[in-house]
């Protein structure tokens, strides 16, 4: 199995009788909202609960992940300290996707000692939870957001989806996140124009499924809104994005009566059986794999054909093991010396019909050498790029690849040092790194090979960086589609 539904839900801890004493009575709409989404988790049977929380411990360079076999936590914080809650970790999954994170360069940590207790952000969600579902029955991981890109926030969503996947949990993910701040000029931090703006915008991606949207607003709108919900939304959204499959999209609700925006949203993914073409292309595909595989006795694209480059190949046999077969493809005992006995960074890319379709890589090697490199690249670049879903079965014929093996990076003093052609570009700003390969259709000046580095990195334009220059000897040789 693996993730089965998703649901946006806000925070607010006068929504619990005990706290409110009669004032979440102006928010009715947002408790049946809740009770409604409660009722469809407990339809789900799931056996695990992803909880995303603004208030879960926060790190600048790292997401907090729940690394106890059990947490508890109350709304004493809030003058009721006898409402309190037990969870079970499933610590398995959490490491997996941690494990996944580091595979990234993406750090992960437990709860300091002072920030241990379950916060209000998945205690509310969890007190109505309790009403459908017997929390004992279940276990339930707490993550938290960072100050990272949007892009690795995405990437945890998907990490989340692919560890469910692998370990055959039926999983639920519920985002909790209010929405503007700024609603009221009566309200507990005021007013300002971009708070109802921000509210319309999100609302609006809800209602329609636009998940897409939620990536790249414009920061200015984000800040003035004082919002506290979208990165767990944008984690939600490579989740849902990693399934691979059409999702239904409700707004349930939506109320801001005390200044603060409260958003109830459902999306259910849809169990839409392949199409007889998709059928027939898939099995293709798989007969393809049996003759290539049978012919020559080993994984379906090794050992190359008379010609190709071993190294694109071995990046071949890699995307199509892990697609295909559902597993990763080991080290040929026949790989020859150039990628058995050197380490370097590699990058590993994907095209279909000449769209990128994949392309993930690292810097510096994180291998004993160039061939590990480039088959967990491969399975990187065809399952875990947070731009694109992973890669289909019914897909391998169209594929055609590349690699891109590193040199080291060299210091780069001034920028008459850098050409967009010949070098790759490494831009550093504290924790935040961006990298841009040479040799880029519509990258034509030092400009703007740094922009988007810098862009990657969630480093402003107008941010100082360090940086650094590469080059790329790049691995075509028998790369292409197998069919056009």
């Amino acid at each position: 199995m693996a993730l089965l539904a998703a649901y946006a839900v806000p925070h607010p801890p006068l929504i619990v009788p005990a706290v409110g004493h009669g004032q979440e009575a102006a928010i009715a709409d947002t408790i049946a909202a809740y009770r409604e989404v409660a009722r469809r988790v407990a339809a789900h049977r799931p056996d695990l609960i992803v909880i995303t929380s603004p208030h879960a411990p926060l790190y600048r360079d790292g997401f907090f992940i729940a690394d106890t076999p059990e947490e508890t936590g109350s709304l004493a914080a809030f003058g009721q300290p006898d409402e309190r809650v037990t969870t079970r970790t499933d610590l398995p999954f959490a490491e997996d996707v941690a494990a996944r994170l580091h595979r990234r360069s993406i750090p992960s940590a437990g709860a300091p000692a002072s920030m241990a207790d379950i916060d209000h952000g998945t205690f509310v969600p969890l007190h109505f939870l309790e009403e459908t579902i017997n929390l004992d029955s279940v276990t339930v991981v707490r993550m938290g957001l960072s100050g990272l890109s949007e892009a690795d926030h995405r990437f945890l969503g998907r990490a989340i989806t692919e560890a469910a996947r692998a370990l055959g949990r039926r999983c639920v993910l519920v985002a909790s996140g209010d929405m503007s701040h700024k609603l009221k000029e009566d309200g507990p931090y005021g007013f300002a124009p971009e708070g109802p703006k921000f509210d319309r915008t999100v609302a609006e991606m809800f209602a329609h499924g636009n998940l897409e949207g939620l990536f790249g607003l414009d920061a200015a709108l984000c800040d003035g809104a004082a919002e506290c919900g979208l990165r767990s939304f944008q984690i939600m959204a490579g989740a849902l994005e990693a399934t691979g499959e059409p999702f239904a999209s409700e707004l349930l609700s939506y109320e801001g009566p005390f200044g603060v925006g409260y958003a109830v949203a459902a999306f259910e993914i849809e169990d839409a059986p392949e199409s007889t073409e998709e059928e027939a292309a898939a099995e293709i595909v798989r007969e393809e794999d049996r003759e290539i595989g049978g012919a020559r006795g080993g994984s379906p694209a090794w050992p190359p054909h008379p010609g190709d480059d071993p190294i694109v190949a071995l990046a071949r046999a890699s995307v199509e093991s892990i697609v295909a077969q559902g597993t990763v493809l080991p080290l040929p005992t026949d790989a020859p010396e150039e990628l058995t006995g050197r380490r370097a960074g590699a990058f590993v890319s994907l095209h279909k019909h000449g769209q990128l379709r994949g392309c993930i890589g690292t810097i510096a090697p994180v291998r004993k050498s160039l061939a590990e490199e480039v088959i967990r690249n491969g399975v990187a670049a065809a399952t875990e790029d947070p731009r694109f879903a992973p890669v289909r079965p019914e897909e391998l014929p169209f594929l055609e690849y590349s690699v891109d093996v590193l040199g080291e990076p060299e210091p780069v003093d001034n920028l008459e040092e850098l050409d967009p052609t010949r070098y790759g570009v490494i831009v550093t700003r504290g924790h935040r790194r961006g990298l841009l390969l040479p040799d880029l259709e519509g990258v034509d000046t030092v400009f703007d090979q740094i922009a988007i580095a810098k862009q990657k990195a969630g480093i402003r334009p107008d941010e100082q960086v360090h940086l650094e220059r590469f080059e790329v000897v790049r691995h075509t040789a028998g790369g292409e589609p197998r069919r056009s």
